[in-house]
């Protein structure tokens, strides 16, 4: 920690606590995120030589910073907020009922932040040529009326056109400060949901035999679904279905004519993506053998994110020059989805997650209403883009 301090200057430090104190207490949902876009183009604009524009992929914002002939490469960031009612008692939280910055995209901006205002100090001493792009995105957690969330969104637009290389960070409240997280290949999940209906006639629950009944379809169809990844996906393979929501019936005398069921899909390859659609669907179809029908649809999500190794290498030396010591776990980081999976996808990328952890060890979840971080992570977030970034444009 001594070392990211004298990386740091101690306005910058508490600027970015200030930042991030600031875009939490005024959290905004996915593709609503006005305010937090136009606070982040206002610090932006004290930023000598930056362009920015917003707007882009809906509320976003990008800045760019040129120094001279070179590579470009961008980092990303994504800005909004969760609908979770905060109940954590510092004086920070959330003044947006229903609504709080439960995974770490606050830090995530305020840390983009701070690498805008250090690359731009390091272009003032020509420590680095190039361009440089800062993308401050909209809806990571959340899509649109067509299915999109922010980062598709932004590829539309060609944000990352001429980009030859994108990195991203994201909070890890499982690691304390001083550690990251960090994988090569696949990281994260692809993240499907699928619809299910299993129909029957219904009836009277007096007299079950005159009818068919989707229920009793029910209990053979979960069977199958649950058997399904041990028996029919190989153990050596990355994969998980998992059922979120059923709904069925309106009395207790009444046999519904139909249940609904809602799930999601994810993996870590394509092949073993579609596989599990297959056999997700194949276990709804067992409702024909016992008299019923089905429907099925599936929404695809985002793809499975893929840390190029090439990229990762440069956050890795990157991390360890600025901090000595620093703790790098090297595993995936679970079967969560993650939008910055469709930038990797477009262009050579990574991102790895920064331990920010409390000292106390109580459980902070992300996507909890408890969720909070140890803000020193910050300046090591800060340290890290930059120092990776000035490696990537110095090739």
């Amino acid at each position: 920690m001594e070392q990211v301090k004298t990386l740091l200057d101690g306005k910058l430090e508490t600027q970015l606590i200030s930042w991030r104190r600031h875009l939490h207490q005024y959290p905004e949902l996915s593709f609503q995120e006005h305010k937090t876009a136009s606070f982040v183009a206002s610090i932006l604009s004290e930023i000598e030589g930056i362009t920015i524009q917003t707007g882009i992929g809906g509320t976003g914002v990008v800045a760019t910073l040129t120094n001279g002939p070179g590579k470009t490469i961008a980092i990303r960031a994504d800005m909004d907020a969760l609908p979770i009612t905060e109940e954590n008692s510092h004086d920070y939280r959330s003044l947006h009922d229903g609504v709080m910055h439960a995974c770490g995209h606050d830090a995530h901006t305020a840390i983009l932040l701070g690498v805008a205002t250090q690359m731009a100090n390091r272009a003032a001493e020509n420590g680095w040529q190039g361009t440089i792009k800062l993308i401050f995105q909209p809806a990571e957690e959340a899509t649109d009326l067509e299915g999109y969330s922010g980062a598709p969104r932004m590829l539309e637009e060609g944000v990352l056109e001429g980009v030859e290389a994108v990195m991203a960070l994201h909070m890890c409240p499982w690691h304390p400060v001083g550690t990251i997280q960090m994988n090569d290949g696949p990281s994260m999940a692809s993240v499907d949901v699928f619809h299910a209906e299993i129909g029957g006639s219904g009836g009277h629950a007096g007299y079950p035999h005159l009818g068919s009944d989707p229920v009793w379809m029910l209990g053979s169809v979960l069977q199958a679904f649950y058997g399904m990844p041990s028996r029919r996906l190989s153990p050596l393979e990355t994969g998980v279905a998992s059922i979120g929501e059923i709904h069925t019936g309106t009395a207790s005398n009444v046999i519904p004519g139909k249940v609904e069921v809602t799930g999601t899909i994810r993996a870590y390859s394509p092949a073993v993506r579609e596989q599990l659609i297959q056999e997700v669907e194949r276990a709804f179809k067992i409702a024909e053998t016992l008299g019923g029908t089905y429907q099925f649809q599936v929404d695809r999500g985002e793809p499975a994110l893929v840390n190029d190794s090439a990229v990762n290498r440069i956050i890795r030396k990157a991390a360890e020059r600025c901090i000595p010591g620093v703790a790098i776990v090297e595993e995936p980081f679970g079967m969560g989805g993650e939008d910055f999976a469709y930038m990797a996808k477009a262009v050579p990328g990574a991102m790895f997650f920064l331990g920010c952890a409390f000292p106390e060890g109580k459980q902070r979840d992300l996507h909890t209403n408890h969720f909070d971080i140890d803000e020193r992570c910050l300046a090591i977030g800060v340290a890290i883009l930059t120092e990776a970034a000035t490696q990537l444009l110095e090739g």
